[in-house]
């Protein structure tokens, strides 16, 4: 892609339909399950993005097996051991996958490394390696860091109870409990403090049912297993949650109207519930069986916990500018530590814009105004790119800088945007 993407006001309301491609979260989720699985799975309706590919490479040099035809994937599994003694893992900057990765290779009898890009090496992971080290699993950030690069000598995942933190990512938890079926034993998991994006706990647990999967949880925030393993099967991806947030804001930027196909109610996925941000600022959702559609209207300033969506707040910090009132996001402290210090981000690229904006320890508030022409940075963060393309279609003179780095999840958004824009042919 070239440098800067320029983009086009949008000179009508956007009416039409679009479907986004698989889920992120699910088909790592899924990939992680199938590769420990007793037999063959295939998971139909796959992501093929960075965060994907380099899960899969990673799945390879640990001696695991996949074979993709189309947006279909084989994945042979190893019934919980893993084949290879030793591997080394890049996972870039995929925060699920190095996570995921650590847990599972827990399971291994071996040596094992893990490293990613310079971000990743800013990203936390302590609070994975001293739940692995209180359970006796031999774990280390190799450089004291308490971030990447990770080794793990492993002999196995000894059955008995973990404690981890949520306060930082839920993706710490969710590793441990899909790792969890194939240890030596029963496991309970207690978290320790608040836990941050519940919603994707329940999707882990989920993806692990549907794979045979035997956990409960007999109070909040304890999780039980035994040490029963999983079975291959055959299972669908629906459409990525975060990825719809872009065009449910499409609709709400241009007064237009939007349906998102795929996805309905009853969705795996905790971040469909920006639909009802939307509808707490003025658009009107309807909800169908296998869509959701949403009409723009007159928006007005919210407040809201963005705690268990926030990976959908950056979308909201591209509405907010053309509400009636401020705009206030709390409760996202943790997005400091995904791609990129989230709130800062949003601050300074909104402000580049021209905008009063009042940056605080767990989110920000954004005051409407005028704005002016600007180059919109992305500091490799394809949330931050995808976000700022919408609210270029309400104002002149954006560009987005780096529009490339949509690959991490979404190499093909822009392309989807224009299509949706252009209208049906």
């Amino acid at each position: 892609m070239p440098e800067t993407r320029d983009i086009q006001i949008a000179a009508a309301p956007i009416r039409g339909r679009v479907r986004p491609p698989g889920s992120k979260s699910l088909t790592n989720r899924a990939l992680v399950v199938g590769a420990l699985a007793r037999g063959d799975s295939i998971l139909r309706g796959v992501l093929h993005s960075d965060d994907t590919r380099v899960m899969q490479d990673s799945l390879h040099r640990l001696g695991i097996a996949t074979s993709s035809d189309g947006n279909d994937l084989q994945i042979t599994g190893c019934g919980g051991r893993i084949p290879n003694e030793t591997a080394e893992l890049w996972l870039e900057n995929s925060g699920t996958s190095i996570r995921f990765l650590t847990a599972l290779c827990a399971l291994g009898d071996g040596h094992y490394r893990l490293d990613g890009n310079a971000r990743m090496r800013e990203r936390p992971i302590v609070p994975l390696i001293d739940a692995l080290r209180d359970c006796n699993v031999d774990a280390e950030c190799e450089l004291g860091t308490g971030c990447p690069p990770v080794i793990v000598h492993a002999s196995g995942l000894p059955a008995g109870p973990i404690r981890v933190s949520g306060n930082l990512s839920s993706q710490y938890l969710s590793a441990l409990l899909m790792a969890a079926p194939c240890s030596k034993g029963e496991i309970t998991i207690q978290i320790e403090g608040p836990l941050v994006s519940r919603p994707y706990v329940d999707m882990t647990v989920a993806v692990m049912r549907a794979f045979g999967a035997s956990v409960e949880e007999p109070e909040t925030d304890r999780f039980c297993t035994i040490g029963a393993g999983y079975q291959g099967t055959d299972y669908t991806i629906e459409p990525d949650a975060s990825a719809a947030s872009y065009f449910m804001a499409v609709a709400a930027v241009t007064g237009g109207d939007v349906t998102v196909s795929g996805l309905s109610r009853d969705s795996l996925q905790g971040d469909l519930r920006f639909a009802d941000v939307l509808e707490q600022m003025g658009c009107r959702v309807t909800w169908s069986l296998d869509s959701v559609r949403v009409e723009g209207a007159p928006l007005r300033g919210i407040e809201v916990d963005m705690n268990s969506i926030s990976d959908t707040a950056q979308t909201l910090a591209a509405i907010a500018p053309f509400a009636d009132g401020p705009t206030r996001i709390r409760n996202v402290e943790h997005m400091r530590h995904k791609e990129t210090d989230r709130i800062l981000a949003l601050v300074t690229e909104l402000q580049r814009l021209g905008l009063r904006v009042e940056e605080h320890d767990d989110g920000l508030t954004i005051h409407p105004g005028p704005m002016q022409p600007a180059v919109i940075e992305t500091y490799d963060d394809h949330r931050m790119a995808m976000s700022f393309a919408v609210l270029g279609l309400r104002h002149p003179g954006v560009q987005i800088a780096d529009p490339g780095c949509t690959s991490k999840t979404y190499p093909h958004f822009f392309d989807d945007l224009d299509r949706l824009c252009r209208g049906p042919a």
